[in-house]
């Protein structure tokens, strides 16, 4: 086991990217795992790589430290799942105050089997983009949810996991801001240009922040972090 690696859940967006970004930073040598669930916008997962290859180009000192590149299917999730982000419905509150983006189990399964790929390469940290400040109310992203998670990994299979959110208490602004801490202006563009958000899946329209349809709550929370950011930063 090293101290020294980690395992990036990373999905191609916004989030995930600046944890990728954090990760690379902070530790000598970066994996990343993504999953496919069936999800509609599957285009997140042509993103990932391109955003691997920009990172490479753009830093190469990160470039150097980013190693290989897992993805799990999840298809079966999708099967049994129907939400807004598995089925071609409506996105709307549901009986109980959930969104109908949340898909039930999908990032504890997500966290499990980052899990299990990163006890076969004796990696203990996991790194995650979850976020309890600005978010849709998914339970699963909440920290009580994720440190009753990492006592269960821990013990279900004897090594010392360690869930690093780094987002958890960042509000949409603020995470801009850590972008920018992280890598610049070049990091900055980078998650403008490359990553994906919007739930629909759609690339087609650029805006100031980036790709999407711009009315989904995904890409109302992130036009809205983004434009907050812009206002408090120097001229």
């Amino acid at each position: 086991m090293t101290q020294k690696s980690a395992l990036v859940l990373f999905s191609g967006g916004q989030d995930s990217t600046i944890c990728l970004a954090y990760a690379l930073r902070k530790f000598d040598r970066v994996e990343t795992i993504g999953f496919y669930y069936g999800q509609r916008h599957d285009v997140e997962m042509q993103c990932r790589e391109t955003v691997r290859d920009a990172i490479r180009r753009e830093f190469p000192e990160w470039g150097n430290k980013l190693a290989e590149d897992h993805v799990c299917d999840l298809s079966v999730l999708g099967d049994i799942s129907e939400t807004s982000l598995t089925r071609d419905r409506p996105i709307e509150t549901e009986v109980g105050g959930l969104p109908s983006t949340f898909v039930p189990g999908r990032n504890l399964m997500f966290i499990t089997l980052a899990a299990a790929v990163a006890w076969r390469r004796g990696i203990a940290t996991l790194i995650g983009g979850m976020c309890e400040t600005d978010y849709s109310g998914y339970p699963d992203c909440r920290r009580s949810t994720l440190d009753a998670q990492e006592l269960t990994l821990r013990r279900g299979m004897d090594f010392p996991f360690v869930i690093d959110t780094p987002l958890m208490w960042l509000d949409k602004a603020e995470t801009w801001d850590f972008a920018q801490e992280l890598g610049g202006t070049k990091l900055v563009n980078l998650v403008v240009e490359e990553t994906h958000t919007c739930y629909k899946g759609d690339r087609s329209h650029r805006h100031e922040w980036g790709y999407g349809c711009g009315t989904c709550p995904a890409c109302e929370l992130r036009a809205k972090g983004y434009q907050t950011w812009r206002q408090q930063v120097p001229a």
